[in-house]
């Protein structure tokens, strides 16, 4: 390890509070409401990106317009879908809205400890995130006796076992790819997540056979002059955040 235990214990607690967040609001949302939501992750991940201290990037102009017709166009898809199941609860919008503002910090925070540390490897900062974010779940898993009741149900349901182990390992590697991606720039990681979401949306219409109207095309397309104008190559590749001549990122930001 090169980073202190503390560090991972922030991050943890960003990391689980969104991943619970996100997941608990299917409760209270459709999916396609909550992709609606979360697609609109890349812009407050652009704008936390220029003003957390030691980062403060600034972005091309055509990055924002990149982002803006991406977050577009996907709404557009997302709310064609929502139309047929619009179950909005204030519940599920609160949840997801701090989701996402979790994951605004998120992307940011781990590439601050990438640039605090260039040594770090994306294996450390996936294996002790988890680790140390696993109570942040467990504690409310027990308070509310999900765990138990997810205890029975995979005792009753053997197969689902199965279905975890694939879920981890799939989860695994895409982990690590957005972590490498991380390492480069967090607003590039959001724009390819967010661009994912369309591609699960396309894939969920043609394996059950949904309807696909004007609005769903409309999005896609812009969708795709989003991820086609991100390609512009930036201006000053060579930028890099500043730091202190004691090798820490300067400002309040404490590790």
């Amino acid at each position: 390890m090169v980073n202190p235990w503390k560090t991972y214990v922030k991050l943890s607690a960003v990391l689980m509070g969104s991943h619970g967040l996100t997941k608990g609001s299917l409760a209270y949302l459709n999916y396609p409401a909550q992709i609606m939501f979360k697609s609109t992750k890349v812009l407050p991940v652009m704008v936390m990106g220029a003003f957390i201290p030691g980062l403060r990037r600034r972005y091309p102009v055509h990055e924002y317009i990149s982002a803006m017709l991406l977050v577009i166009g996907l709404i557009l898809f997302t709310l064609a879908d929502a139309h047929t199941s619009p179950n909005f609860s204030i519940i599920g919008v609160m949840m997801i809205s701090g989701a996402l503002v979790m994951d605004a910090f998120l992307g940011n925070l781990q590439e601050a400890i990438f640039t605090l540390n260039p040594d770090t490897t994306q294996m450390e900062m996936l294996f002790c995130s988890t680790v140390v974010g696993l109570p942040f779940l467990i504690a409310p898993m027990i308070l509310t006796g999900e765990l138990f009741r997810a205890w029975t149900s995979c005792a009753q349901h053997p197969y689902v076992y199965g279905v975890l182990v694939f879920e981890a390992m799939a989860t695994f590697v895409g982990q690590v790819s957005v972590l490498s991606l991380i390492a480069l720039l967090a607003a590039t990681t959001a724009m390819i997540t967010t661009a994912r979401k369309a591609v699960t949306l396309l894939l969920s219409y043609l394996i059950f056979t949904k309807p696909l109207t004007e609005q769903h095309g409309t999005g896609l397309l812009l969708i795709s002059m989003g991820i086609i104008l991100k390609m512009v190559p930036d201006p000053n590749p060579n930028q890099k955040p500043k730091l202190s001549s004691s090798g820490q990122i300067p400002g309040s930001w404490s590790w």
